[in-house]
């Protein structure tokens, strides 16, 4: 982003309040940090189950489907959901909306630590999903309602950073915590760790972060709500599970029926708009050609959620590597996010936002390239782990680039809507990347593998991979032309 769109943002951007303002200056570094737990945390729980799968199960007898369920049906609550999460917040305040979600997520995650059997697990996690995706979008509403622009690029630097850095942590501390066995609570340790953190920043939230709301008054939108909640159950419901549990016709038949419901959504959306009502979804932001190409770059760019599923399997199953070797077989990728954040106000001062973005998008296919070509049956060599730190860079300056160039586009008083749009989306597109991708990866793999299949299988994933980012690096150069031509004499 160029300073004088920051500058023209700057225009736009204000709070609610003078005391609000005052607060934000007077405590922008506690809020942010408060802010980037409740960024990390939702992520993290993700992430941080997958190397636990095993100890779940032999600690409670889980069948096979509810340990699946243990991770799709938090994908899938936590989808549905983030676009309404974003527009209670835009109602009912930014502040108050998170302090809802922590508290809700703690609570769920202690319904997990505590959970005797895998149906109460999986309902646990369902819960958790759900406070996740209310807690998530008030991050970034706050940061684009209550940061200044200039702060802006620093500040979603750190969002990108940390947002990421959730499935490092969470690779590495899901290993660290089952090996550990920390105070005898094997497994149980990954979700309880939640709640000395989360009630920090409960304590956090209440007393740094300022208050955000648009100044009119304004309603829930109950047929937008529970049309998109249905569109998007029938879409990702079927991408997180289809799989495992063998593509059923009634998930076929959800997945086919949920492009005419999203045609629904959108009719009764713009019937509110032209009723003069406030609905859900405000269709308008479609128009607006950057932010529509936005948001396809960020379901495309998380189809990266494929790299994370299948490394991991790669080197559990195809090289024997123990859960904590293989959480720590991540750090590359961790060390490439720990530059992004110290070079991004330097590289958007420099090139733009919008070639910032361009240049994360061939950082990771670049390093993804690398590491399938590398890729062996033996010990991964240096040029392997230079592909991942690649990896950690691109995703570090993609992330961060491609949510605030579409929150740019948006009046503050719609970011909490906004910020929905981009995290569902982010999610929709780590569904699809489970989903296709992985399909590609366990249908190469066959049914009783040898190593070099789990090594031909994560090649052919990795490299299908690459093409879709290609793809990315192209649409990513028409970012800047747009935006230009939209705002041309504004």
């Amino acid at each position: 982003m160029t300073d004088n769109t920051l500058a023209a943002c700057a225009e736009t951007a204000a709070v609610p309040s003078a005391s609000a303002g005052e607060a934000a200056r007077s405590h922008h570094g506690w809020a942010l940090v408060v802010l980037l737990v409740g960024a990390i945390l939702p992520p993290l729980d993700y992430f941080i189950v997958n190397l636990a799968l095993p100890a779940i199960r032999d600690g409670l007898g889980a069948q096979a489907t509810e340990l699946q369920l243990v991770v799709s049906a938090y994908a899938c609550a936590n989808a549905v959901v983030q676009i309404t999460g974003g527009r209670l917040g835009d109602l009912y305040g930014r502040k108050r909306v998170f302090m809802v979600g922590m508290a809700g997520f703690v609570v769920a995650s202690t319904l997990c630590g505590l959970a005797g059997s895998g149906s109460v697990l999986v309902a646990g996690r369902i819960l958790q999903g759900l406070f996740a995706a209310i807690l998530a979008p008030q991050v970034l509403a706050t940061i684009r309602s209550v940061f200044t622009p200039h702060e802006q690029v620093r500040v979603m630097g750190l969002y990108g950073f940390v947002f990421g850095l959730a499935a490092v942590i969470g690779q590495l501390g899901g290993g660290a915590l089952i090996s550990l066995h920390p105070f005898g609570l094997g497994w149980r340790a990954i979700f309880l760790v939640n709640l000395p953190i989360g009630i920090l920043a409960l304590i956090g939230s209440w007393r740094f972060i300022p208050e955000s709301r648009p100044p009119r008054g304004q309603r829930i939108d109950l047929p937008g709500t529970l049309l998109l909640s249905l569109f998007l159950l029938m879409l990702v419901y079927p991408l997180t599970r289809g799989r495992e549990a063998g593509w059923p016709l009634w998930m076929v038949a959800c997945l086919i029926g949920a492009l005419p419901m999203l045609g629904l959504l959108l009719r009764v959306e713009w019937r509110q708009l032209l009723a003069g009502n406030d609905p859900l979804l405000d269709v308008r932001l479609f128009r607006n050609p950057v932010v529509a190409l936005g948001l396809a770059l960020a379901f495309l760019f998380y189809t990266m959620s494929a790299f994370f599923l299948t490394y991991g399997i790669y080197l559990q199953g195809g090289l024997h590597w123990s859960p904590l070797a293989s959480g720590l077989a991540i750090l590359p990728f961790g060390l490439g996010f720990l530059s992004s954040p110290l070079l991004m106000p330097r590289l958007v001062h420099r090139f733009g936002g919008y070639r910032v973005l361009t240049l994360g998008y061939v950082l990771l296919a670049s390093g993804l390239a690398a590491a399938a070509a590398l890729a062996g049956a033996g010990e991964p060599g240096v040029g392997f782990y230079v592909g991942l730190a690649a990896i950690g860079m691109g995703q570090g300056l993609v992330l961060p680039s491609v949510v605030r160039i579409v929150l740019a586009e948006v009046e503050p008083a719609r970011a909490g809507v906004a910020s929905g749009m981009v995290t569902a989306t982010l999610q929709i597109g780590a569904a699809v990347g489970a989903a296709t991708l992985g399909g590609v990866f366990f249908s190469t793999l066959g049914a009783h593998p040898e190593v070099v299949d789990y090594v031909h299988a994560f090649r052919t994933t990795m490299f299908a991979l690459v093409a879709v980012l290609a793809v990315c690096v192209v649409l990513s150069t028409a970012l800047g032309p747009l935006h230009r031509r939209l705002h041309a004499g504004a």
